[in-house]
């Protein structure tokens, strides 16, 4: 029973871990590298990532600047930044790549805030089904009625203790969002 316990742990740590990572995707008007994350180039047939291909560096709090290693990729790398998304235009100059991030509205902040909202709803959710999994673990262990009640309250209390940090998370990063 307490290998499960310990396995569920594991779990609900990764969901949070995973939460946090797709939060560090939803910016808040500065510039980050980390927003460039998901992109992937084709260079010679292979999809690269963004980061593999060029340094990224922020020379201002709005402002990325990409820097090809090899420069006949920049059209490449500018049309893989079109097709993510991100809500930025690519300026390039021959030798880098310019994205000035725009100041956030009202609105836009608004949207980001959802978005959040929605990622760590999700991480709910797939708390609620570790949950679930374990507490089917437990009672197919066939063990004293006592020490398997003992076994779903630890996990509840697990399942209470993450949600508290999905709380606590979603709150700083609303913050975060609606600062200006």
């Amino acid at each position: 029973m307490e290998e499960t316990i310990l396995m569920t742990e594991e779990k609900m740590q990764s969901s949070i871990e995973n939460m946090e990572k797709r939060f560090t995707n939803v910016r808040a008007g500065r510039a980050n590298p980390s927003m460039l994350d998901g992109i992937v180039v084709p260079y010679y047939g292979v999809d690269t990532p963004l980061k593999g291909l060029a340094n990224i560096s922020v020379p201002e709090a709005r402002m990325l600047v990409i820097k090809p290693f090899d420069r006949s990729c920049i059209s490449a790398i500018e049309k893989a930044i079109f097709d993510a998304n991100i809500g930025l235009t690519p300026n390039n100059n021959g030798e880098t790549i310019i994205l000035n991030i725009p100041a956030l509205t009202e609105d836009r902040r608004k949207e980001f805030v959802k978005q959040v909202k929605s990622i760590s709803e999700e991480a709910k959710i797939a708390i609620r089904n570790i949950r679930q999994d374990s507490n089917k673990q437990i009672e197919r262990l066939e063990l004293a009625e006592d020490i398997e009640k003992q076994g779903l309250n630890e996990i509840q209390e697990l399942v209470t203790k993450y949600n508290k940090k999905i709380d606590d998370l979603l709150k700083i990063k609303e913050d975060e969002l609606m600062s200006i």
